[in-house]
């Protein structure tokens, strides 16, 4: 087997959670065009069948559409049932849905708390959970989950309490569980994200002002990253190529945690 073999996905089965838009669309994208079967996992159903018609038209792989929500278990196990019944196993798992709330933390609600916890913390988690289960009796599978910098470093100058401390929860996680799993030839890995320009960022970036300008100024690459420039190490890391990856923290931010 070649170096570029390695990274083949042909016949993979890849549940994306988020993958409707955004980063989760660009690494979906990613995958099929290396031969995975996708399954969209994502809370906006509509957005989700546009999204898999797009790939299917572009990519010629099969996509699964499945509308749920990642804090719900019967929805998380619906999943699961679903991309086994219609690919027979589950190859990769990336955990992208996750939602942010901006307040400063005297003055954020304990919903707002929740809601940012219970996405992307617990909706990790119990995707993470689910889906391990299967991976064990198959022997193999790599897990991604979609943390952040901000696990990492604290933003500035916007408050995001609640963010950071789910993102850095997801580090741990996802530590303990390549620890828990790396006998069973379950590989858990993270991808930690700096500033993303986004559809939904695109206008707050392009506007400028201080607060971006500020986070610009604070990147030794100068710009912020766009969602194709994750799909290499979703590759990697979803395909054979990263075999002996496991608990790593990829960090992918144009330099912001390294001044």
């Amino acid at each position: 087997m070649t170096v570029m073999d390695k990274f083949k996905m042909e016949g993979y089965c890849s549940i994306v959670t988020g993958g409707a838009t955004g980063l989760g669309n660009a690494m979906a994208k990613a995958f099929a065009e290396m031969g995975s079967n996708i399954v969209i996992a994502d809370l906006d159903g509509a957005k989700a069948e546009q999204a898999a018609a797009e790939i299917r038209s572009e990519k010629g792989v099969q996509v699964l559409v499945v509308q749920a929500d990642v804090t719900k278990m019967a929805d998380v196990d619906h999943v699961v049932a679903e991309a086994e019944n219609t690919f027979g196993k589950i190859d990769v798992l990336l955990n992208n849905a996750g939602i942010v709330r901006n307040a400063k933390a005297e003055e954020m609600s304990y919903q707002d708390w929740n809601d940012v916890i219970n996405v992307n913390l617990n909706g990790v988690f119990l995707m993470s959970q689910a889906v391990g289960r299967v991976m064990i009796l198959q022997k193999r599978g790599s897990i991604i989950n979609i943390s952040s910098m901000s696990g990492i470093i604290v933003n500035t100058p916007q408050c995001q309490c609640a963010y950071n401390a789910s993102k850095a929860a997801v580090i741990a996680l996802t530590k303990s569980l390549a620890a828990e799993w790396a006998n069973h030839a379950v590989r858990v890995n993270t991808i930690a994200p700096g500033y993303m320009k986004t559809e939904l960022t695109r206008k707050f970036f392009e506007n400028g002002g201080g607060m971006t300008d500020k986070w610009m100024e604070m990147t030794p690459m100068g710009r912020p990253g766009v969602p194709e420039d994750l799909g290499g190490i979703a590759v990697y890391l979803a395909s054979e190529a990263s075999s002996y990856a496991t608990g790593g923290v990829f960090v992918v931010d144009g330099g912001y945690t390294v001044l």
